[in-house]
């Protein structure tokens, strides 16, 4: 299977998945909003306002770099609140206005992802430059990461589909960039990731002969490395010293590293 994404199939998975988590939202009425989700003071409503800030971020850098350039200096000022303030500006204010923003910034996202993807130029970011494509597929991995947070606070069970590989190949794109903002030392040699697709297909990375690998299910693999899940309560398995180093470590998301999630067994 390709590891790239393919235009316009990653920006149809985004809208798919975006419309996925509306539907668990469309409906809540004040007490749903503020709900309780596990990352530490966000409530859904957090949820939200960050995914309607970070598709004005991503709107900004496709449209308007120089400022974008300024939200940048923003997030190096602050590195440890920016993203929590962005998310309590957001929250502040009435549901209805939180839905309709949100809404209407993610389809100018799709309407401009579409437009400019033919350019093959890259955007900027918070990590390393974007493709149209690369920016779709970091917008579906953020939208499915908070709904997977909005999904536990309501006690919903989502059913997972084949929209995982995306998030699968960021995941296994960012393994560098991983060890590099923890300042260990990155592997020098390529891993070989296999995982099962919801479908029962089989998306595989790297190269067969690699001697280290990682092998799962797209789900569990990407709950670790978009870390809303802890590695001992994920079906995902590491062959090889780096690999498995790796495991402990994995994000897919540009910034400083995450806290993760406890183990099942410490939080109850």
């Amino acid at each position: 299977m390709s590891d790239q994404p393919s235009p316009p199939s990653v920006f149809d998975d985004l809208r798919d998945e975006s419309t996925e988590l509306d539907r668990l939202v469309a409906g809540l009425g004040p007490d749903g909003w503020r709900a309780a989700t596990p990352a530490p003071r966000w409530t859904v409503a957090h949820q939200i306002a960050h995914l309607a800030w970070t598709d004005r971020a991503a709107l900004l850098a496709m449209t308007d770099p120089d400022a974008f350039a300024g939200e940048v200096e923003k997030a190096l000022a602050a590195p440890e609140s920016f993203v929590d303030d962005g998310a309590d500006e957001g929250a502040a204010g009435p549901p209805d206005d939180l839905l309709a923003r949100w809404r209407a910034g993610r389809t100018r996202v799709d309407e401009v992802l579409r437009a400019v993807a033919a350019e093959k130029r890259k955007f900027p970011w918070y990590g390393p430059p974007m493709s149209a494509a690369s920016m779709a597929t970091g917008r579906l991995m953020e939208t499915w990461a908070h709904g997977q947070d909005v999904a536990d606070a309501l006690g919903v069970v989502r059913e997972p589909t084949d929209r995982l590989r995306h998030i699968a190949r960021i995941g296994v794109r960012a393994r560098d960039f991983a060890f590099g903002v923890r300042g260990t030392d990155v592997p020098k040699e390529e891993f070989r990731v296999e995982l099962l697709l919801p479908s029962g297909t089989l998306w595989t990375l790297g190269p067969e002969d690699a001697a280290q690998r990682v092998t799962g299910t797209a789900l569990d693999f990407c709950l670790l490395v978009t870390q809303r899940a802890h590695r001992d309560d994920v079906d995902v398995r590491a062959e090889g010293p780096d690999a498995d180093r790796w495991l402990g470590i994995a994000q897919a998301f540009a910034g400083p590293p995450g806290q993760g999630r406890a183990p099942k067994g410490a939080r109850a």
